[in-house]
């Protein structure tokens, strides 16, 4: 079959001779083929899915005119400035985006659509046409199912709910670490998923994996394999309702839902998430001493830091961590992931540089799952039924598993 750029290509040749101002004989030689091709659109270079560049045309040139007009992607005083063109032109000159769709068709693309555009400017019964009683409706989704298939939007979210859990891994899933070579001469370079180019590598090869099940993402290896339901060398690192499971499977129930075209309407989307960012880190943090009643319970921190202006705690977290407590061993410990709003300062500081609590005065508030609250509902969340106490401590928050930071859980206050 033909390419779409070949399909162009062609159809601007019989166009020279046929009147190339007429915006229904542009429409069919140069709009129309891209309706046909079965090549996927421009839309690629920026979208995971749910947008496509033939859900702009309708059958006819009118149709398709009025249709752009009265949604305001046609600027009728400057065409070159309509809306739909720097629609078709985003992620040009992004050269992650080549191998997706060719710059050739991309540009046959808007070369089309500029050259449609200013014929119906041009011509009066097109530009004066009047906005008809039933306007004709395009296949597209409501702006924000497009946004939420946008890759930014996508990277966004990846770099929130699971590239910030990466150290909870202990490196042996990040590629060039000492844990990951060893691991790659026995296993191969599948387990070097956690790639070095960073988040939108890592992404990438995600969603070119096996990793994410789009049709069962709740079965997906990328949640499977943490939870120990399938054989994980590295055992159990989430249990089902922690953050990490969470995170995880809010993203590729995303994700799967994306591709499959499952957000028709706003109603379909997932509720916004208004949380603060999150930055991993490899801080860790140790609860010693803790009471027989925590053992073998989901065990969930919340660190806040000393406001000394204030002369009190701030009112947000500024770091977070959950695991199972060690029951014959009377000890919690893991990582700390730092929580920031977007856009303060300490979120724009922590993405710019290496993210870091410094040394000072903390207070630890715990929570314990003492019922199997999120073992029952993993969307729930822990509150004042399951809070278990608070811990003063100094802490230094130097990286490593040798080098943790410790609080006494015999010391926590109701």
């Amino acid at each position: 079959m033909r390419s779409l750029v070949a399909l162009v290509c062609l159809a601007a040749f019989a166009t020279a001779g046929r009147g190339a101002d007429d915006p229904a004989k542009v429409f069919e030689d140069r709009i129309a083929p891209i309706f046909k091709s079965p090549d996927p659109s421009s839309c690629v270079r920026c979208h995971l899915a749910a947008v496509d560049l033939k859900n702009y045309i309708l059958p006819s040139a009118k149709e398709t005119f009025l249709a752009l007009r009265d949604q305001g992607l046609i600027d009728l005083e400057k065409p070159e400035d309509s809306k739909i063109l720097s629609l078709i032109n985003r992620g040009a000159a992004d050269p992650k985006a080549a191998g997706l769709i060719s710059a050739k068709r991309q540009k046959a693309e808007y070369e089309a659509f500029a050259a449609w555009i200013k014929a119906c400017a041009a011509d009066p019964a097109f530009r004066n046409a009047p906005k008809p009683e039933k306007p004709p409706v395009l296949a597209t989704k409501p702006v924000e199912v497009v946004r939420q298939a946008r890759k930014d939007r996508v990277l966004e979210s990846f770099e929130k709910n699971v590239w910030s859990l990466r150290f909870r891994c202990m490196n042996c899933h990040t590629e060039g670490t000492p844990q990951n070579d060893k691991l790659v001469k026995e296993h191969g370079e599948r387990v070097a998923w956690f790639r070095k180019g960073g988040p939108e590598a890592t992404l990438d090869y995600l969603l070119a994996s096996k990793l994410i099940d789009l049709d069962n993402p709740e079965k997906s290896l990328l949640l499977t394999k943490p939870l120990g339901e399938v054989k994980h060398g590295g055992g159990i690192k989430v249990v089902t309702g922690d953050q990490g499971y969470k995170a995880i499977r809010a993203f590729v129930e995303d994700v799967a839902a994306i591709k499959a075209g499952k957000y028709a309407k706003v109603a379909d989307l997932p509720a916004k998430d208004s949380g603060p960012k999150q930055f991993g880190t490899e801080a860790w943090l140790k609860i010693e001493k803790t009471p027989d009643a925590w053992g073998d319970k989901l065990l969930t921190v919340y660190v806040y830091a000393w406001d000394a202006a204030a002369r009190d705690w701030e009112k947000q977290p500024v770091a977070t961590s959950d695991r199972v407590v060690f029951g014959k061993g009377k000890l919690w410990q893991h990582t700390v992931t730092l929580l920031a709003d977007a856009g303060s300062d300490r979120a724009k500081t922590w993405a710019k540089g290496k993210p870091a609590l410094p040394p000072g005065k903390y207070l630890v508030k715990v929570y314990v799952d003492g019922k199997g609250k999120l073992a029952k509902d993993w969307k729930a969340t822990l509150g004042a039924d399951e809070f278990a106490g608070e811990i003063e401590i100094q802490a230094q928050w130097r990286e490593g598993y040798g080098a943790m930071t410790v609080a006494d859980a015999s010391r926590a206050k109701r």
